[in-house]
């Protein structure tokens, strides 16, 4: 079945280049586009896409408070990718714990844009290496949080090796070759880790383990 997405962007040229790129692939259809955040709403709730775009920065409600709408909307399970330049987005590390699904950048190539598509509408989650890293600077100025310790206890040892792995950027498969499993096996921790842990997804599971000490920068 066709990838369905959503394009919200408040400039019109770029959501015309983004439709272009991803209408040319036989698996993904554009259902529909929205230039600011209250549209891009009514669209995700209108047109039910697996995927949205989202830009941050956008006139009246912005892809951050549309974020946290989307992504807590019972019923909904469009996820949502981040349209940013990152540098001159403050609020990228705030959407990432309102529940979006991972970043593209919006200088990306084209064939990344479709991978975003894909891999998202697959369940996974997406972050860029340039953006991982920026993410795991704000960690150095942010306190690290003992309450989570708690959260942290109800894992299993082998829970714990994985969420330290996925913190570190491993795709399953990378993960089941370096602790000789199945990626199924892998598939079932990973699920296991984010129940325990109140999580949506890999992205949160990340934010989790910096902000927990778990992962510390550089390490």
């Amino acid at each position: 079945m066709s990838i369905r997405v959503l394009l919200a962007d408040d400039q019109a040229m770029v959501r015309a280049g983004f439709r272009m790129i991803l209408e040319s692939e036989r698996d993904i259809t554009v259902v529909a586009e929205a230039a600011d955040g209250a549209k891009a709403i009514d669209a995700t709730l209108r047109a039910r896409p697996d995927v949205v775009l989202m830009d941050i920065q956008m006139p009246g409600e912005d892809g951050l408070q549309a974020t946290r709408r989307i992504t807590s909307s019972p019923g909904l399970t469009s996820r949502v990718v981040i349209l940013t330049t990152f540098e001159r987005d403050e609020y990228v590390f705030e959407a990432l714990r309102s529940g979006a699904s991972g970043f593209l950048l919006k200088n990306a190539p084209p064939e990344e844009l479709v991978h975003a598509v894909r891999v998202v509408a697959a369940g996974d989650a997406l972050l860029a290496p340039s953006v991982t890293r920026r993410i795991i600077e704000r960690f150095t100025e942010r306190p690290i949080k003992p309450q989570l310790d708690a959260l942290l206890g109800s894992l299993t040892q082998r829970e714990r090796e994985v969420l330290v792995l996925l913190a570190a950027g491993k795709s399953n498969a990378e993960l089941a070759a370096q602790l000789f499993v199945t990626e199924g096996t892998i598939k079932t921790h990973v699920s296991s880790l984010l129940s325990k842990l109140g999580l949506r997804d890999r992205v949160q599971a990340v934010v989790l383990a910096y902000e927990s000490g778990l992962i510390t920068p550089g390490a």
